[in-house]
């Protein structure tokens, strides 16, 4: 089974996605800060990492930066999940490597899609 770690700072998101994740058959880890996902990373070792961009104490961006220096969070794939669609915020994102970005709020489908697609 597939693991995925979920990163936001809003409770609600976290169980609506979480929901949404389990009913599709896989593991979820819910993370609700930056820091939290990086520990989740290093315990769980994730296939995936859904992530919030726009955190307090530490944003989605600076959360893939940390990665990179992990060798457990060098190769994991992300999804950012955000509801920033400026045009430099998507730039900076594709520059940094993220697979793809979901806008909140999203369908299901869109996400379950990006998800399948990031573990093919």
């Amino acid at each position: 089974m597939k693991r995925i770690i979920i990163t936001d700072d809003e409770p609600m998101n976290l169980r609506m996605t979480e929901f949404i994740l389990k009913k599709a058959g896989y593991e979820t880890v819910k993370a609700a800060s930056g820091m939290e996902c990086l520990s989740a990373v290093k315990e769980q070792k994730p296939d995936l990492i859904l992530l919030d961009l726009l955190m307090p104490v530490m944003d989605g961006f600076q959360v893939i930066e940390k990665l990179g220096e992990l060798d457990e969070g060098r190769d994991i794939p992300v999804i950012l999940l955000t509801a920033a669609e400026d045009r430099e915020s998507l730039d900076k994102a594709a520059e940094m490597g993220v697979f793809a970005c979901v806008g909140k709020p999203f369908k299901q489908d869109e996400l379950l899609s990006k998800v399948q697609l990031a573990l093919s």
